[in-house]
């Protein structure tokens, strides 16, 4: 199976590219895209082959989630269960036979980490939420996560330090994350891979430069580990200042 993760950051502007032919291109049997920035009505999607589901986020042009699935879910569920974090409409779960796909738009922490109590408070039950999924089937996580894990997972590591997205408090919440069982598959295949990036800054030519972040994953449950067959960063595809990225796994 494979499965895309991209944050289109305004997907209104990205159908006007090359939308269709990357989709098309690349011929995945999941897309979860994040950042949509839309209402409902607001845009119809012509992708016959697969099923849409959506999450809003209640504010207008901002944030919001969708997943296009050619395999039909058991379920589909927005939110975690947590107004405050619900109506910024940034998660979707998709139930299968024998998995839960789970799309996520982590908020951003924002300039000198205005919002890094909120981002704290999401990571904790966020925690609990992939834990209760993971005690029923096993998770397939994807998404705009907003945190450079490692050193290598941006260019400019000490000029960033403590910048949104690769402050402390963000580094530790996805380290918690990961022990708490759940195995970051771009570093399972490629633990020591540098200048590998899912964003750029449209400033100073970053993407020309590849002076880039790694912000989007696939994160697993490590009772799929032996079922990971690749993990790939679609770099070449354009349209938004992300980049899908992608996971073939052997799951049905």
């Amino acid at each position: 199976m494979k499965l895309i993760s991209w944050n289109v950051n305004g997907l209104r502007a990205v159908v006007k590219k090359n939308f269709y032919d990357d989709i098309k291109n690349i011929d995945a049997d999941i897309i979860s895209l994040q950042e949509t920035k839309l209402q409902e009505g607001q845009i119809e999607i012509d992708l016959p082959d697969y099923y849409q589901y959506w999450n809003y986020a209640e504010k207008k042009g901002y944030s919001g989630v969708a997943v296009f699935t050619k395999i039909e879910p058991l379920s589909v569920k927005k939110g975690m269960g947590v107004e405050e974090f619900d109506m910024e409409g940034r998660l979707l779960t998709l139930e299968y036979d024998t998995f839960y796909l789970v799309n996520c738009y982590t908020p951003n922490a924002q300039a000198e980490l205005k919002r890094i109590d909120f981002r704290l408070a999401w990571e904790k039950q966020f925690r609990e939420y992939l834990a209760n999924l993971n005690e029923d089937k096993p998770v397939i996580l994807c998404g705009d996560l907003n945190v450079a894990y490692q050193n290598i997972d941006l260019k400019n590591w000490k000029s960033n330090r403590n910048n949104p997205g690769f402050s402390d408090q963000e580094r530790e919440a996805f380290s918690r994350l990961l022990d708490s069982g759940f195995i970051d598959t771009y570093r399972y295949f490629y633990p020591d891979k540098e200048g590998a990036y899912s964003w750029w800054s449209y400033r100073f030519n970053a993407r020309k430069n590849n002076a880039g972040w790694r912000i989007d994953y696939f994160c697993v449950a490590k009772a799929l580990a032996e079922k990971l067959t690749d993990a790939t960063i679609l770099s070449d595809v354009y349209g938004s200042d992300h980049c899908p990225v992608e996971l073939l796994i052997d799951v049905r």
